[in-house]
């Protein structure tokens, strides 16, 4: 590429920051322009850089963790495309971040010229997953096809409730006091709730609880 790759930086750890900008800041042709220690800065300075990529953690303190900061940010720039680089490659984060989004998954075991490939790759639209994850997805797309979410099986009552609210036009707030709990818990159920369904937003969500009878017009 002629010009410079922009890259976000987003972790709690300030060190592993560190470490990884002073890596790719000796790699020709990639610029790290901001670095985000949680999830609602990383959305903020995504809008005010509009970088080429994001390199995303997943698991961080506060009320966005980095499957929601991926959803967030993609809406907000859609021209920044999001590598996930984790420890964690169970199903319960992999799937949640790809439909959040996320194009590429690394592992932070991953090594540094990899890495830099992954960033590479990610500002002109090539993903790249890690072996592992992609056996994950490649299985998931397999069995994708013998059977559809019962939700009814699926999830549990209260999972259930926030759906049926989700469908009512409820917002994460307005369930909270309705079914008097934390905003973060409901956060954790619609996380939860998407993941089982296999469902990319609240919007599928919605049109899916009336698709499947979960919430019925009088």
């Amino acid at each position: 590429m002629s010009e410079s790759v922009t890259v976000l930086l987003v972790d709690d750890h300030e060190l592993v920051r560190r470490g990884v900008r002073a890596f790719l800041e000796t790699q020709p042709g990639i610029t790290v322009v901001a670095e985000a220690g949680s999830g609602e800065e990383a959305v903020r300075l995504a809008a005010e850089h509009a970088p080429d990529v994001a390199l995303m953690d997943l698991i961080m303190p506060g009320g966005m963790d980095g499957v929601e900061a991926t959803r967030r940010l993609r809406a907000i720039s859609p021209r920044t495309n999001v590598v996930v680089l984790t420890s964690y490659h169970d199903d319960e984060h992999v799937f949640p971040a790809i439909r959040a989004g996320a194009l590429s998954y690394v592992l932070k075991e991953v090594g540094p010229k990899e890495l830099a490939d992954a960033v590479r790759k990610a500002a002109v639209g090539e993903a790249i997953l890690h072996p592992r994850v992609a056996a994950r997805v490649v299985r998931e797309l397999h069995g994708a096809k013998g059977a559809e979410p019962n939700v009814f099986q699926n999830l549990s009552e209260r999972e259930l409730e926030v759906l049926r609210l989700i469908a009512d036009g409820l917002s994460n707030a307005e369930i909270s006091g309705r079914l008097y709990i934390s905003e973060k818990t409901t956060k954790s159920h619609v996380s939860n709730i998407l993941g089982k369904l296999h469902l990319a937003d609240r919007t599928q969500a919605a049109v899916y609880a009336w698709r499947q009878g979960v919430v019925r017009r009088d």
